[in-house]
């Protein structure tokens, strides 16, 4: 704090009592002009007393008239941040200055509006969680009813079905939690050199257990160049892309088709791809697909609108970059991760 601050902090505010900032800039022109022309007498000895008079009621109603533009956007900006406390982020403030009050409406304003979007977006997640929450809970309450009603046996099929869903829910959890992460940025990245080969093969192999669980006689192919190829990066979160990208290929291609998992080391990083045989993302649905909740026109149930967009957070985290991209038939989703990634804590 400086030394003009301080003392600025320690003077006397006289006029703080008064509530009307018209009747504040009234007083300040009487005050000033009182102490002018008491200046004046004292050098003169005499002044017209109608004159005086006259002088400063001009200038009283001269204030008051002048104070009520300046005033106006003050009394909006009361009215809309009372409307903000009821829940009503519509509210506007016109702005027309470009003083001191006109920019404190502009960023009134602006934050009018990040509330806005803050509070609808606040609205969907807790609408879209319910519903991607009911779905599986429902279809599970359903597999235990017929159970204890003797509908259904306790067989293993019936046993599968009930942990499917059980899964379900706890992947969702998994991404709520991550999602949790990416809202308050208190995520570090583990660093390391990852060999991108055996982590591959890592991931193939659970999806296989997955695909085959969902009855899916999916093909997997991999192919890293060079063999040795290796990338610093968060092991455990690039898995954790992997996973849903190949997991994501395996919901929306065909059952009986063919996965394709690419690798590409170079000086300045790698490039990892993953592909289907499925209809593919339409261009205008290519970024919107990175959103949360959302799935895509192509998107056949079992997904949580999430993967994909805490993929996007972990690669940019790691400095790098996601798109879907052109070629062939099917969906093609590649990831570009620098050497060393640009930061090991979120921005």
């Amino acid at each position: 704090m400086s030394t003009w601050q301080a003392l600025s902090d320690r003077l006397p505010r006289p006029l703080d009592p008064v509530r009307s900032i018209k009747v504040k800039l009234g007083v300040l022109l009487l005050g000033s002009g009182g102490v002018a022309f008491a200046f004046f007498w004292w050098n003169i000895g005499w002044l017209p007393p109608r004159t005086v008079l006259a002088a400063m009621l001009g200038a009283l109603i001269t204030s008051q008239v002048l104070a009520h533009g300046m005033t106006r956007p003050l009394r909006e900006m009361t009215a809309a941040a009372q409307a903000m406390a009821r829940g009503d982020y519509s509210r506007r403030v016109r702005v027309t200055a470009r003083d001191e009050v006109g920019e404190l409406g502009r960023a009134f304003n602006r934050m009018s509006t990040d509330l806005a979007a803050a509070d609808r977006s606040r609205r969907e997640l807790i609408a879209n969680v319910s519903h991607e929450l009911r779905t599986p809970i429902a279809a599970l309450r359903a597999v235990l009813e017929n159970v204890v009603d003797g509908v259904s046996p306790p067989n293993p099929a019936t046993m599968r079905t009930a942990l499917a869903q059980t899964e379900r829910l706890g992947r969702l959890v998994t991404e709520l939690l991550d999602l949790s992460r990416v809202d308050a940025g208190a995520l570090a990245l583990d660093t390391g050199v990852v060999p991108v080969a055996p982590l591959l093969a890592e991931v193939v192999a659970e999806a296989e257990v997955n695909a085959a669980a969902a009855g899916r006689s999916v093909v997997f192919r991999t192919s890293v160049r060079p063999g040795g190829a290796a990338v610093r990066a968060d092991r455990e979160r690039l898995h954790q892309v992997l996973v849903n990208l190949v997991d994501n290929a395996v919901r929306h291609g065909p059952a009986d088709g063919v996965v394709r998992i690419t690798a590409v080391g170079g000086d300045g990083g790698v490039v990892l791809e993953v592909g289907d045989e499925g209809p593919g993302i339409a261009p205008a649905e290519r970024e919107a697909v990175f959103q949360r909740f959302t799935r895509g026109e192509r998107a056949t149930g079992g997904g949580t609108g999430l993967g994909l967009s805490i993929a996007r957070w972990v690669v940019e985290l790691h400095g790098g970059t996601i798109a879907v991209v052109d070629g062939g038939s099917g969906c093609r989703i590649r990831v570009t991760l620098p050497d060393r990634p640009a930061a090991t804590t979120p921005a």
